[in-house]
């Protein structure tokens, strides 16, 4: 797919009236197209799709874009808010065990697909603790260390699993049955619903 066409096509699901924090609008970023800045369109688009909430095909093609400028951490970014919009996501503050304590012993690097599973208080009909996998992203650019804090995103691999958690519930994380972080949920943010 062309640059130019999967950029407009993103630019389509904009509606002319969402603005981001600094007050730039679709317009802009159509204008950054026609002057030939695509990487500054593609982040404006970005940008445009945080103010409102966006379907996995707008960043299905946002990531289209970063792959043929060759932005491979957007291309994965991107490919992440795909499944963050089809399967709702869950924003939380996560604590890692340190080490020493029984964690892990390697950090959690941002951009790596980690799929740990989760306590979000099911249990099976006999009351044993059944847990539910959800994708992990950590926020930024900086690894999250063992025994160090950073917020995270959690897209659920079985949404129904989770439809229960709200905000301010603590939900914990384990790897090979051994529990290795806290979580203390921030924000939840239900699968983006396109119309027919």
């Amino acid at each position: 797919m062309d640059l130019d066409s999967s950029l407009l096509k993103a630019a389509q699901f904009c509606s002319p009236h969402i603005r981001t924090e600094v007050g730039a609008g679709v317009s802009d970023a159509l204008e950054y197209l026609e002057h030939g800045e695509w990487e500054m369109a593609l982040l404006l688009l970005e940008e445009l799709g945080d103010a409102r909430p966006q379907p996995p095909e707008f960043w299905g093609l946002l990531a289209d874009a970063a792959r043929v400028m060759w932005l491979e951490w957007y291309v994965t970014w991107y490919e992440w808010r795909c499944g963050e919009a089809r399967n709702g996501v869950l924003r939380a503050e996560l604590c890692l065990l340190p080490t020493e304590g029984g964690g892990r012993k390697v950090p959690i690097l941002p951009g790596k697909g980690l799929r740990p599973m989760w306590d979000v208080g099911r249990r099976t009909p006999e009351g044993e603790l059944s847990v539910s996998i959800a994708f992990l992203w950590v926020e930024g650019r900086t690894p999250l260390e063992p025994g160090e804090c950073a917020p995270v995103r959690l897209v659920p691999l079985t949404p129904e699993h989770w439809r229960h958690v709200k905000p301010r519930d603590v939900i914990t994380m384990h790897e090979m049955r051994l529990l290795s972080g806290t979580a203390r949920i921030i924000e939840v943010m239900p699968p983006v619903v396109t119309g027919p």
